[in-house]
């Protein structure tokens, strides 16, 4: 990492378009700015592996992030893939604890990092920032609540209609994703995915090229994501 002498202005325009860092007024964003530092990465280079100690905040400005955990088993499944804007790291970041999950990125990746120790120095000169971070983290909670119930209750179907649409929303019709990585994100196997991803395809709803699944037919995912397939 690389501490960057003047923030750009193109940090300062980036935390206050993400919802994290919205709310926080222009001075506090201005100075969350200087205490970043830059960090580059190759595609699938890994940015920090489960159990590594929780030391900086991230924030991505150019590429893909995928977050990944381990199972029992030795496989791995994708819990988020994280776009230009998106911040992940904060858990860790505020308690300390080990990483509960690895983080890899998806391409040639850019991110501005805000390491642990700078945060908390400013979180004690400004409290504010604390309760906006608690914020975050109950709506993190809420959607992890979101996923384990989908885990339990829904169907592959279910499951990855909600996915595509989710994914639709943050990186529109054009999804840059491996059906391999489309299924750990779901908890499914490949297989699996791809024959309910042919059966769409036939159906109109989706094209499907090698690494990327196209949608056709967004009404149609999204009356079916509303509805539980």
């Amino acid at each position: 990492m690389t501490a960057a002498a003047n923030p750009p202005r193109d940090l300062a325009r980036l935390l206050c378009a993400n919802p994290f860092f919205a709310s926080l007024g222009e001075e506090v964003v201005a100075a969350l700015a200087g205490l970043c530092v830059t960090r580059s990465l190759e595609a699938g280079r890994t940015l920090f592996c489960q159990g590594d100690p929780g030391d900086a905040l991230y924030a991505v400005r150019r590429g893909q992030v995928r977050i990944v955990a381990g199972t029992g088993d030795g496989r791995t499944t994708t819990l988020n893939l994280l776009g230009p804007g998106d911040v992940f790291g904060e858990v860790a970041l505020l308690d300390g604890q080990p990483r509960t999950a690895t983080a890899v990125a998806a391409e040639p990746t850019e991110l501005f990092a805000i390491l642990r120790r700078d945060l908390l120095g400013l979180i004690e000169r400004r409290p504010g920032v604390a309760v906006h971070l608690i914020a975050v983290l109950c709506a993190r909670i809420r959607w992890l609540s979101r996923r384990a119930e989908e885990a339990a209750f829904l169907s592959l179907e279910e499951r990855l209609i909600r996915r595509l649409a989710g994914l639709r929303e943050d990186y529109g019709c054009e999804i840059i994703a491996s059906q391999e990585a489309l299924a750990r994100f779901v908890g499914a196997s490949r297989e699996s995915v791809n024959r309910q991803l042919q059966v769409w395809k036939r159906e109109g709803l989706v094209a499907l090229g090698r690494g990327r699944i196209t949608i056709l037919d967004a009404d149609a995912l999204t009356r079916r994501a509303k509805t539980g397939g």
